[in-house]
């Protein structure tokens, strides 16, 4: 069986890693990695994607930023000559980007069953672009393997036979397992000169977030605001809050003027994008997480992190249900209530949803080999 396993963003190598590295156990089946370069950094290469035990990708499409459209468009226009040439048996795709949906339009048109691995998740907000590419994804997607309850629920509802659906687990949580098993946390934040439990780590890039000059305003104003509650406790005199910055948001930041005000804040740090392993040591020892991420929502729950998500929906109902992950939006009397209570309060018990065991991939991997 030959397999092209598609990435695109940086989440996506965490998904597919565990479900490459299974795959190479198996001589029966043939792989090529393709990134189709919708996001590319120096970060996504080389010393990255060996510490995750991935190769370097068999084929970059090389398609950079553009609008949803263009960009869309040129990854189905690259990838037509690679499924073309390697006439491969099945397409595997994760998440929920714009090149998940047009790696699968693209198979799906040349007669190759596509395989959907996080598949069902929905927020129910189509002003999201990623609400529209896991919509579009699931409906073509021969197999669909989902992460959590939820996800089966949307799916029959939206008429997708329950043969093509496969409850497997979490394989960013397989990643996540695997590397939290290496890491010196210890050494992690003597780098970044924090304490156990008595700093925030922050991430911040959906556009309902950044794009704006006024939503991210407010929320600066919460961080700000955030940040003076807590220098009134014990923990304030030691207290930062470290903001690896996605160049979206730092670009934003620069364009509506907002970059002295997001200084200005006392305990804000802003650091460059992260090595994946710094980045997982910092959120396992935060007193909270504040995000706008899908994943991390995910994350924090396995860790047993206090995650605020600055949203007013999430995709990942179960770790409302079962995790550490709170909505707040952008309301800055909530993120002040909820961040105080994370920095000074008990540490919540981590909870690990049914199959988020580490072997999401094995099942991935077991079902493909049994039904093609």
């Amino acid at each position: 069986m030959k397999v092209i396993n598609v990435v695109a963003a940086r989440p996506n190598f965490m998904k597919v890693a565990p479900v490459a590295a299974e795959m190479r156990k198996h001589p029966e089946i043939e792989q090529r990695l393709v990134h189709t370069g919708q996001h590319y950094s120096a970060g996504l290469s080389g010393d990255f994607l060996r510490h995750l035990g991935l190769p370097e990708p068999d084929i970059n499409l090389e398609v950079g930023s553009a609008s949803h459209a263009v960009q869309t468009a040129e990854v189905m226009k690259r990838f037509e000559p690679v499924l073309t040439q390697e006439k491969p048996d099945l397409v595997l795709v994760v998440g929920d980007v714009n090149s998940t949906l047009a790696a699968a339009v693209t198979a799906v048109k040349l007669h190759v069953p596509v395989a959907h691995v996080e598949a069902g998740l929905r927020s129910f907000d189509r002003t999201m672009p990623e609400e529209i590419n896991r919509l579009l994804t699931d409906q073509i997607s021969d197999f669909l393997f989902t992460t959590e309850p939820s996800a089966e629920r949307n799916l029959r509802a939206e008429g997708i036979p329950s043969e093509r659906i496969h409850f497997v687990g979490n394989t960013m949580i397989d990643t996540l397992l695997a590397q939290r098993a290496v890491l010196d946390v210890d050494a992690t934040l003597a780098r970044y000169k924090v304490e156990r439990h008595a700093y925030a780590l922050l991430t911040l890039h959906r556009p309902s977030n950044v794009d704006t000059p006024e939503a991210l305003g407010e929320v600066l104003d919460a961080l700000a605001a955030l940040d003076e509650a807590v220098r009134k406790t014990d923990v304030g005199g030691t207290f930062r809050m470290l903001f690896p910055i996605h160049p979206r948001t730092e670009k934003n930041l620069e364009a509506f003027g907002l970059t002295a005000r997001a200084e200005g804040i006392a305990g804000l740090v802003l650091l460059p994008p992260l090595a994946y392993g710094d980045f997982l040591g910092l959120m396992s020892a935060a007193g909270v997480v504040l995000t706008d991420s899908g994943g991390i929502q995910e994350e924090t729950t396995v860790l047993g992190v206090p995650c605020l998500t600055l949203r007013e929906n999430t995709e990942r109902p179960i770790t409302l249900q079962q995790g550490t992950n709170v909505l707040v939006g952008r309301d800055v009397p909530r993120i002040v209530e909820h961040g105080l209570a994370a920095l000074t309060g008990d540490r919540p018990t981590p909870r690990r949803p049914d199959l988020w065991d580490g072997r999401a991939a094995e099942r991935i991997v077991d079902i493909l080999l049994l039904r093609t």
